[in-house]
């Protein structure tokens, strides 16, 4: 009988420390993103050529607009595979005039084709990945 009592003083001691606790507040924290616009606009990020002949290369242009208050240098440019061949324009791209991208897909082989182009840039710290698709036939 004094097991059971003890047992019984021990649950009821136990119970009450639960609420004793006070209740937690939420706290909330305001964090600010410091994310600007990008000073580049482009006139399209993915093309698409349709159908192409086989062993004939396509230059595809992409354009973009320095919409920012400072120049814009292209640093690099990296087709996604080596059949296809990039150029741009190497000189600095001053607030409010456009520039080019130029990738070349050589057309090898028939059938289907997603390639992409990666553009690093003075203004912008992710590197822009544009698109080109199409069919070789």
């Amino acid at each position: 009988m004094k097991v059971i009592k003890f047992s019984m003083l021990a649950l009821a001691l136990g119970l009450m420390s639960f609420s004793a606790i006070a209740p937690v507040k939420a706290v909330i924290y305001h964090v600010e993103s410091n994310v600007t616009a990008s000073s580049i606009l482009w006139k399209s990020e993915t093309i698409d050529v349709g159908e192409i002949p086989q062993g004939t290369p396509k230059a595809i242009v992409y354009e973009f607009k320095n919409t920012g208050k400072t120049a814009v240098v292209i640093t690099n440019v990296q087709g996604s595979c080596g059949c296809t061949a990039t150029d741009y324009t190497k000189e600095p791209v001053q607030p409010g005039k456009t520039a080019k991208v130029t990738a070349t897909y050589n057309a090898a082989n028939k059938g289907g084709f997603t390639k992409t182009v990666t553009v690093t840039t003075s203004a912008e710290t992710a590197p822009k990945i544009l698109t080109l698709k199409g069919t070789v036939i």
